[in-house]
């Protein structure tokens, strides 16, 4: 009997190792299995995979990408800090307007190029602001956002002469609470008093209180702004995008402030929260032609990546996405926003497509510039003739369509020498060569607004003519673009040549020298440099950013 005992404990004992033996075996096996039946699921967060070889060109930059670590949750004494340096920075912008500073020369050269930048008041309780309330868990937040009047668009005038002087008092369309001048959305009057006005406003010095306040906002920027950079998403449609085509924009920035010194690993410390999505790239990789809802699969991609970040983390949630941002040239950009309501609505959106008409907001969105670069550089880009070795008076050459390109062909092609107006160039004249012979380059609407021309004319000296309906033009909140371009409105075309030769070469030659001036603020570096266009483009979200605030209630 005991021997029989024995043998049957001996037994079991081998079966059970056996099967643990077996079971540990295949776990491996069962866990793989459960991964790959979830990664299967068409849900875009699942982060679907995508060819890893780009159809157009490789990624903007090979520099190794900060990690920050993940996880963490906004704490209540978190947003405290933030807050309290946010309004350090804003106390210090009104106080440099009433200091004895010397100007930045770097930034800040003399003559009226520089406007007054947004003028920072907190709005506790003040009837000036719009509030929201929400819930987080036992407290609540409150949140207000300065109600700027609209930024006056291209193609748009002041009306009368009260208009005028508030204007050349350095009361402008943007951020400068009292008395605004009123924004039309045509020019009005004679084709002398059109151009009268145009002449009053670009020779007038902006008050200087204006340049110390835009000066002090920009330091104030470099010293304070911290930048969080979401590391969910896989490229080519996350963490990336183009950069040698006219979006070129887009994969740069995107490229760069995963790079910078204003990015941080810490989301605790972070005044904005940046989601890198590429539209460029959506478009490209997502986007299906012959698809009868060409638009579902993108924009679930845009709300799937939201809700994402919404489910992982309470950064998005605690603010209703204001502190957060995205950046789009694509033309496409404030459509597939739209897919998010809280980000159309609340977040701010960098755009080259800033069209009024379509949904841009002045005084939370963003005008970024777009910006041709073949070769992915800005290498033999910049620099032109002085104003007097400019034979030609007026040049344009593109693709008709759009509303206003086809009006402007059928009344210059081909009908004047010194209005050099294209729809092909030939093929043995330069397109840069034309814009270097000529002393104003027109900027006019294709499809959208945005257009690389604008930058194109500034990088060869050429003083932009801008036609454009309902467009916001980039970095007004701190450039004056009165000072070195011209505005036509899609009417005036007929007179063009009348109203061009009407301008006197003392105006036309100045209007250069400072389109010189400010084209350092739309120049591409590789790494970036001060002042460049990816510092502007952080200094207006930063703007937007000082005319927010997230408080807990008491």
């Amino acid at each position: 009997m005991a021997d029989s005992t024995r043998l049957l404990t001996s037994w079991l004992r081998a079966a059970l190792t056996s099967r643990s033996r077996l079971f540990w075996l295949m776990v491996p096996f069962v866990v793989s299995a459960s991964v790959a039946l979830l990664a299967s699921t068409n849900s875009v967060y699942s982060f679907q995979s995508y060819p890893s070889v780009m159809r157009e060109e490789k990624s903007c930059s090979n520099a190794a990408k900060v990690s920050p670590p993940m996880g963490a949750h906004k704490k209540y004494s978190s947003l405290t800090r933030v807050e309290a340096d946010l309004a350090r920075a804003r106390a210090a912008i009104q106080q440099s307007l009433w200091k004895n500073q010397a100007y930045d020369i770097d930034y800040i050269p003399a003559g009226p190029v520089y406007r007054n930048s947004v003028k920072f008041q907190s709005c506790m309780g003040r009837s000036r602001c719009s509030q929201a309330y929400m819930g987080l868990v036992d407290k609540q937040i409150i949140i207000w956002v300065n109600t700027f009047t609209e930024l006056c668009t291209a193609g748009s005038a002041y009306q009368g002469l009260e208009s005028q002087k508030a204007y050349l008092d350095g009361i402008t369309c943007f951020g400068s609470f009292g008395a605004l001048p009123q924004c039309l959305s045509s020019v009005t009057g004679s084709q002398q008093e059109t151009y009268d006005a145009h002449r009053l406003v670009n020779l007038r010095d902006t008050p200087k209180k204006s340049v110390k306040r835009a000066r002090r906002s920009y330091l104030e920027m470099e010293k304070r702004f911290k930048v969080f950079v979401y590391e969910e998403g896989e490229r080519p449609i996350f963490h990336d995008g183009p950069c040698k085509n006219i979006y070129s924009t887009e994969g740069i920035f995107i490229n760069q402030i995963e790079t910078s010194q204003f990015r941080t690993s810490d989301p605790e410390e972070a005044h904005v929260y940046f989601l890198p999505i590429s539209v460029t790239r959506m478009v490209q990789f997502v986007y299906k032609k012959d698809s009868g809802d060409h638009w579902g699969p993108m924009k679930r991609a845009f709300s799937d990546y939201v809700n994402v970040i919404a489910g992982k983390y309470t950064y998005w949630n605690h603010s209703l996405g204001f502190d957060h941002f995205m950046l789009s040239c694509h033309d496409w950009g404030p459509e597939l926003s739209t897919s998010v309501p809280q980000l159309y609505n609340n977040s701010i959106r960098a755009l080259c497509n800033a069209n009024r008409s379509e949904g841009f907001k002045p005084s939370r969105d963003v005008s970024i510039p777009e910006i041709l670069l073949p070769s992915g550089t800005t290498k033999g880009l910049l620099g032109g003739p002085s104003a007097s070795k400019r034979p030609i008076l007026v040049f344009f050459a593109g693709g008709v369509h759009g509303p206003i390109r086809p009006i402007l062909l059928h009344y210059w092609q081909n009908k004047d020498k010194d209005v050099q107006i294209h729809q092909y160039l030939p093929k043995n004249v330069s397109y840069y060569g034309m814009l270097r012979q000529s002393r104003y380059c027109i900027c006019a609407s294709g499809y959208e607004v945005a257009s690389p021309r604008m930058v194109e004319a500034l990088y060869t000296g050429c003083v932009p003519v801008l036609m454009k309906d309902n467009y916001v033009v980039p970095f007004s909140d701190v450039l004056n673009w009165k000072t070195f371009s011209v505005e036509i409105s899609v009417k005036d075309v007929p007179n063009l040549k009348k109203i061009l030769t009407a301008i006197p070469w003392q105006d036309y030659s100045e209007m250069q020298k400072r389109g010189r001036l400010v084209r350092k603020h739309f120049e591409v570096n590789l790494p970036p440099k001060r002042f460049d266009f990816f510092h502007m483009i952080l200094h207006s979200i930063w703007l937007r950013r000082l005319n927010l605030g997230i408080h807990y209630r008491s």
